[in-house]
């Protein structure tokens, strides 16, 4: 993963409307998001300019805060001057990532139930210079132990900062030695990794895992819309273990690492164990799309 960029040493963060400098942005102890982990949130790529899928992040967003049953959601036209604000306020066009979170709001009191919200949702608008977290090179998983939740226990189309399952399988791949771990669903079929989709490529046929386990991702989506795009056939179905290790080609999309190549599935090397044409294509193709389609930036 690349190293933090000295410019984000002094950053202007956005909470509630207020730009605070990076040392004096904080939420209260009573937010939900320390309380309970009681938020949702979309990462955001800014690309030349422009903001890549703006109106789809802020759409699942708002589902997301919707479904949890969130009091008192900002606009979306008060969440977009925010994230538009607070790129302003930072000089930010090209090569900065948003982490953009609304939590279910501050508590009168400590505890998990919502009716000790009063005051509302809190927004934060946090954004960084960084970009893509993966080399273009490739990485290298493994298979975690920790399965992905179901959607029987917590549905994967609420994009919730509960994310410990995650970060389980993270700390798997931390001990490992390797860049990221696969998390399969709760019959064994290859859901996503700890923070990415997943993509097969097999004799010119391109394969994902149903999204009923796995986020349901925007640059998953963006992906798929362009194989349709350029007639490449895409399937999305189960998908096992066995057939990613003897796959031609692997990658992962999402928004922090755009398409990256796997090479490496527990110690089997996928196809030539580098980047194949398949996803150099896709690679090349998802990024033009990023550039011609975002929503433009008002500075």
């Amino acid at each position: 993963m690349t190293a933090t960029d000295p410019r984000n040493e002094t950053i202007l963060v956005g909470i509630n409307g207020e730009l605070k400098p990076r040392a004096d942005a904080r939420v209260s102890v009573f937010d939900s998001v320390v309380q309970g982990g009681d938020a949702v949130w979309e990462g955001l790529r800014v690309y030349r300019g422009r903001v890549a899928a703006l109106e789809e992040h802020l759409t699942r967003l708002i589902d997301s805060a919707r479904a949890l049953a969130f009091e008192g959601v900002p606009s979306r036209d008060d969440v977009r001057d925010a994230l538009f604000a607070t790129l302003e306020a930072n000089g930010m066009r090209d090569e900065a990532h948003i982490r953009l979170t609304l939590t279910r709001g501050e508590k009168v009191t400590s505890g998990m139930n919502p009716k000790l919200n009063r005051r509302g949702c809190t927004m934060i608008v946090l954004a960084e210079w960084k970009p893509p977290v993966y080399a273009d090179s490739g990485i290298r998983v493994i298979t975690a132990a920790t399965r992905r939740n179901t959607p029987e226990c917590l549905d994967s189309k609420i994009h919730h900062n509960n994310l410990l399952n995650n970060i389980l399988a993270s700390i798997e791949a931390n001990v490992a030695g390797v860049d990221s771990a696969i998390m399969l669903d709760v019959h064994g079929f290859v859901s996503e990794t700890n923070d990415t989709n997943l993509f097969l490529v097999r004799d010119g046929v391109v394969r994902t895992p149903h999204a009923d386990s796995c986020l349901p991702g925007l640059t998953r989506r963006m992906v798929m819309d362009i194989c349709l795009r350029e007639s490449i056939e895409c399937r999305e179905r189960n998908l096992s273990l066995t057939e990613l290790y003897t796959s031609d080609e692997v990658f992962t999309t999402g928004t922090m690492g755009e398409l990256t190549p796997v090479l490496e599935a527990d110690g089997r090397t996928i196809g030539g164990g580098s980047i194949g044409p398949m996803t150099r294509k896709l690679k090349r193709l998802h990024r033009e799309h990023a550039y011609d389609t975002g929503v433009p930036l008002p500075f």
